[in-house]
């Protein structure tokens, strides 16, 4: 699941001081847990991935790529993306992993950021993006496809051109390189294709309970002498027939908690205590809020996000309404070795 680059870091977590939930741990841990190499012993060290940490991101990225071909098996013009969506989740919770975030269901321009409502009656149709995330006690893969639904020569090339770039990517990704690099052969793949990347959408680290973790991979040579340093990456590159940006569209209806904090009203509480345990500092979504609490539930998230709780993502639209493809893979990247995860 991409987000858009404002600059900097591009983590949307607490801000401020809370009590010591579940939230603030999983933010603290991500923060001072950073995956600079991979711990043989196995045992307790913060600056380190575990074996037992590796075997998870393992088991979560088979998750993430035995769910992609589930949902390529069924996927079909005018199916409810209500109804897409929520096999895809029940599938990951089937195989035996959680949703790291909703399942992203984006359509033609709507490049990323689009999940089903609880009562959505939008369909499967035109150039379809499919993103999906899978995480075991915090440890994410994250993934995505693209499809045709519509026979589209332009929209064949335009996957390909995506899938190009990803291949291109994981190839050149290793410890040490510059950023700058990777969005270079990204660019120059779709380039190639006669397409443009979006500029303003990135790949990202992973971190657990944070799945934007910092640095950002870009789509393009941004010149930026940051180097890639022992972790876990998701690598997405968009490829358009548009003018290569995004902006913010509608709300999504996709959020996730970005500080601490009580809503007046009690019921409000139950449910932010809920979103706390069940989610930590993963984003999740209305639809999920409305199947535990129904509409009485869907008040109560309201009252959450105007007490300034939660990060309200926005569907990203492509600035010249042009088509958008994605593609993606999460890869562990150590001091000598590559493991891309949702092959």
């Amino acid at each position: 699941m991409t987000e858009k680059h404002y600059g900097g870091a591009s983590s949307h977590g607490m801000k401020d001081k809370a009590p010591q939930n579940k939230s603030e741990i999983a933010i603290k841990n991500t923060k001072d847990n950073r995956a600079l190499d991979i711990n043989e012993d196995d045992e307790s060290d913060d600056s380190q991935l575990t074996l037992k940490d590796i075997e998870t991101l393992k088991k979560v990225g088979k998750i993430a790529s035995e769910t992609i071909k589930y949902a390529k098996s069924f996927i079909k013009p005018g199916m409810l993306l209500l109804e897409i969506a929520e096999k895809i989740e029940s599938k990951i919770i089937e195989l035996g992993g959680k949703p790291a975030f909703p399942c992203n269901l984006s359509i033609n321009e709507i490049a990323a950021h689009y999940t089903p409502s609880y009562n959505d009656t939008e369909v499967a149709k035109g150039l379809l993006k499919v993103d999906l995330g899978v995480h075991i006690s915090g440890l994410v893969a994250d993934t995505a496809f693209s499809i045709d639904l519509e026979n589209s020569e332009e929209n064949k090339k335009l996957i390909e051109a995506a899938e190009l770039a990803l291949n291109e990517a994981t190839k050149k990704i290793n410890n040490g390189i510059e950023i700058s690099q990777i969005g270079g052969v990204i660019e120059k793949s779709i380039k190639s294709l006669n397409f443009q990347p979006i500029q303003n959408l990135s790949g990202h680290a992973i971190e657990k309970y944070d799945l934007h973790a910092g640095i950002n991979i870009p789509n393009y040579d941004n010149s930026s002498p940051i180097k890639i340093t022992p972790g876990v990456y998701a690598i997405e590159p968009f490829s358009t027939i548009g003018l290569g940006k995004v902006r913010d569209g509608k709300p999504s209806g996709i959020y996730q908690i970005q500080k601490s904090g009580n809503p007046r009203d009690n019921f409000a509480r139950e449910v932010l205590s809920f979103i706390d345990e069940e989610y930590s500092t993963l984003p999740f979504c209305s639809r999920w809020i409305h199947k535990k609490f129904g509409t009485r539930g869907l008040v109560a998230l309201r009252q959450i996000e105007q007490a300034g709780i939660l990060h309200h993502y926005s569907q990203l639209i492509e600035i010249g309404k042009g088509k958008v493809a994605q593609a993606e893979h999460t890869l562990v990247i150590t001091e000598k070795d590559k493991i891309i995860t949702t092959l």
